[in-house]
């Protein structure tokens, strides 16, 4: 029999050897842990900020217990009573419980219970099964390279790798958000007759759940409750030129001053890895880069700023190893040696083993921060290009990595925000106002600190550009605003062919709608990797005639839309809403708007839809009936709503304006700005 115990924010439950705790986090949410252990605990790396709840009550009925927190419904039924009798089980409800939202629920009646914990010790592979339901769609869940946004019926790896991003929040069209709320290694099956999140080793069960009446309002909760974004830079809003990679600094100053002197924009130029002497030296390499105050002073009288790519990782032959192994700010190994990744570096015709840092011990992340500030704040940089934060190991073991907050299985996924964390915090403790990092992962959180993603280390084709709309919607919706991809894709693009010129003027007509706007790769021919790696040329004005003309054009549109970028990021910094988002967002009550995955609104005022086909010239776009639309190019009235197929000439990319909206047309004839 189950003892059902309240009090001001919420109930426990207690049964056999299992401890329920049921909580109101935050307005129409609650929290739900359970475990085997003697208490219910606070998870490490927790994304949950405090949250306090103005709505709150309470019932508990013999054999179950009730609680209300605004339209949120929690109820917990006592099961041990039954034939076949069965752990508490958990129930949600919305609209003040007039619906069932979802509900745990055990496979069969014989089987193991809907909450599980196995093996013994500390840490348990724990796993929650919840009732499926037909027409149910799940969105969110970070972002993955699969070309989903609707991803029922998927398996997901809850583990960090390069462009697979494990944010473990999960937006449903039956009108909730639920957060996993535990950044260890596990998976999720949203099945069509179950769906199971499972943690391969854990203390105990940890997950949130929101419930609104719009998507976009549940979007706002979760990201209110995790942390919203700061401000973005005004300087972050232009154009970002990239190539794996200028080599020295007079290389890259050419690059910008050639850019000035063809009157194009330019807001930011990146200086890619090994410009540094090892890895684990966070500092130039000066026989490279022999003034770098110099070349920060000249950017910025030109108006670009500079960003520096920073590795987590440590060469044994660095001069900082051996006292950060002694101190243990390193990842640690609980068998085998503690060496993680083999790559390249200075000073060495081969790979060599590298070590991550750890960036869940405080004092690491210190640390860190006091060697870029000497090697690199010193000269006014304060845009980092935090890469391979994974972190990516090989092999794959976190059973094996030990880290200040716990074991790797427990805790590895949170890698990548504790990372950002200790940059936002030194920046911050600088007087710097301007935070923004650009990561290659991220967890529930990671925009709190200002980090934005790209999409990672995808190739260079007309298939993983369609699979960037989808990832991008996906991860927007799991709480990351700032987003990005390599224009052009990062490998395998040779400059000198039709299809990747066709490409790279279709990437570039996508990527003035990103939130961030940013050419980079790795051109053929060249070497993939090595520290003398350069790759083919990698500027607008390299893809030939054709494509220079449309391409700049593109930076001409995106300055334009400058001022609306802006203005999307102070609204996403308010309510957590992306400025890249599903066009179910803005018009959910639409049945397709759930169901297009290859268009998508940026802000409330422009629906994009991109040519992801090579050769394609006219596509198929649908139209929400909510709104009246204008021709982005023209300004003329679009005759009817609903599908329609539209002309897409090479260099026109489909964007419509709603009526009555910030804009009017994007044309260079006419006003940006409404």
């Amino acid at each position: 029999m189950a003892t059902f115990v309240g009090d001001k924010s919420g109930f426990s439950v207690y049964e056999g050897q299992e401890i329920l705790r049921v909580e109101a986090w935050g307005d129409n949410s609650a929290r739900v842990r359970s475990t085997l252990g003697p208490c219910v605990t606070e998870t490490p790396g927790s994304a949950l900020g405090e949250a306090e709840a103005t709505n709150v009550s309470l019932e508990i009925l013999g054999d179950r217990a009730r609680m209300h927190n605004g339209d949120l419904v929690v109820e917990v039924l006592d099961g041990s009573a039954e034939d076949f009798p069965f752990p508490p089980l958990v129930r949600f409800f919305g609209s003040g419980g007039a619906r069932e939202l979802f509900s745990e629920r055990a496979s069969h009646f014989s089987s193991p219970p809907h909450r599980r914990y196995s093996g013994s010790g500390d840490l348990h592979r724990c796993e929650v099964t919840f009732k499926a339901f037909a027409g149910e769609r799940i969105y969110g869940l970070g972002q993955h390279q699969h070309g989903l946004l609707d991803q029922k019926g998927t398996v997901i790896d809850l583990v960090q790798r390069n462009s697979e991003v494990c944010v473990p929040f999960a937006l449903s069209n039956r009108g909730y958000g639920f957060l996993w709320n535990m950044p260890g290694v596990g998976r999720v099956e949203l099945a069509a007759n179950r769906t199971r999140w499972v943690a391969d080793g854990a203390r105990q069960l940890d997950y949130w759940v929101t419930t609104g009446l719009t998507p976009a309002e549940i979007v706002s909760r979760y990201s209110t409750v995790t942390g919203l974004p700061p401000m973005m830079p005004a300087w972050a809003s232009g154009f970002w030129q990239s190539k794996l990679r200028y080599r020295t600094q007079h290389e890259l100053l050419e690059v910008a001053r050639e850019h000035k002197r063809r009157g194009l924009p330019l807001s930011v130029i990146v200086v890619d890895y090994f410009h540094w002497t090892r890895q684990g030296e966070w500092k130039f390499d000066t026989a490279e880069w022999p003034d770098p105050q110099a070349m920060v002073d000249e950017l910025r009288g030109l108006g670009i700023e500079v960003m520096v790519s920073i590795w987590p990782t440590v060469n044994p032959a660095s001069e900082n190893y051996s006292e950060m192994d002694k101190r243990g700010l390193l990842v640690g190994n609980v068998r085998g040696l503690p060496l993680h990744l083999p790559f390249w570096d200075k000073g060495r015709d081969g790979q060599t083993f590298v070590r991550y840092y750890d960036p869940t011990n405080p004092e690491a992340r210190r640390y860190i921060w006091q060697k870029v500030t000497e090697g690199y704040r010193r000269f006014g940089i304060r845009a980092f290009w935090l890469d391979a934060c994974e972190p990516e190991m090989r092999p794959e073991d976190p059973e094996s990595a030990l880290y200040y907050l716990g074991s790797g299985i427990e805790v590895q996924n949170v890698y990548p925000r504790e990372h950002a964390r200790g940059f936002s915090e030194g920046l911050l403790a600088d007087g710097e106002k301007d935070l923004l990092m650009l990561c290659r992962s991220a967890w529930a959180g990671s925009q709190r600190y200002g980090a934005a993603v790209w999409s990672g280390d995808i190739d260079s084709s007309f298939e993983a550009l369609a699979a960037q709309v989808p990832a991008g919607l996906n991860i927007g919706i799991s709480g990351i605003p700032w987003w990005t991809t390599d224009i052009g894709g990062f490998k395998g693009g040779d400059p000198s062919s039709a299809y990747f010129r066709e490409l790279v003027v279709r990437w570039f007509q996508f990527g003035v709608f990103c939130p961030l706007f940013r050419l980079h790769g790795v051109r053929e021919p060249g070497p993939l990797v090595g520290s003398g790696q350069t790759g083919s040329a990698n500027e607008v004005w390299s893809f030939g005639d054709e494509a220079y003309g449309i391409i700049r054009e593109q930076l001409a549109i995106r300055e334009r839309l400058r001022p609306y970028v802006m203005a999307q990021m102070a609204a996403a910094a308010a309510t957590g809403v992306p400025p890249m988002r599903a066009l179910f967002l803005e018009f959910p009550n639409e049945t397709p708007t759930w169901e297009v995955r290859d268009e998508f609104m940026f802000g409330p005022d422009i629906l994009v839809a991109p040519v992801t086909v090579y050769g394609e010239r006219a596509r198929d776009v649908y139209l929400p009936e909510g709104a009246s639309w204008l021709d982005a190019w023209t300004g003329a009235p679009v005759e009817g709503n609903g599908w329609t197929t539209a002309e897409a000439p090479l260099e026109r990319i489909l964007v419509y304006l709603r009526q009555g909206g910030a804009l009017n047309t994007l044309s260079s004839d006419g006003r940006s700005q409404g």
